[in-house]
């Protein structure tokens, strides 16, 4: 699963460098992303290239983020409009903060420490 990752202030960005995230690479895309987040902060998914995401995806996403733990975030940014509809119709977007780029995205991640 081609995934990328950038340590910025205030949270680590995951980029997904791919147009699918499907059952073909669910599994794969788990265990790249708990390799490239283990111990770190909050986490932005970027997913900007990803044209495509069916539910084994979706479930992928989910597993990922409860893997994180309760002490860490997770938001999505850059989503196609087939992924924001999935997002959607499913009520995901209720569960995770979603912003229409990765600059909002960390733009969001730095407002609680804009006073320090």
């Amino acid at each position: 699963m081609p995934l990328s990752s950038s340590d910025h202030d205030y949270a680590q960005v995951v980029h997904v460098d791919d147009t699918r995230l499907d059952a073909s690479i669910a599994i794969q895309f788990k265990e790249d992303f708990r390799n490239l987040t283990a111990g770190r902060g909050d986490v932005i998914l970027e997913m900007s290239q990803v044209e495509f995401l069916d539910s084994s995806g979706l479930g992928s996403i989910v597993a990922v983020f409860k893997g994180l733990g309760p002490n860490r975030a997770m938001a999505l940014a850059g989503l196609q409009p087939a992924v924001a509809k999935v997002m959607t119709l499913t009520r995901m977007n209720t569960v995770f903060a979603i912003f229409p780029t990765l600059d909002d995205a960390l733009a969001a991640a730095a407002a609680p420490h804009a006073a320090e």
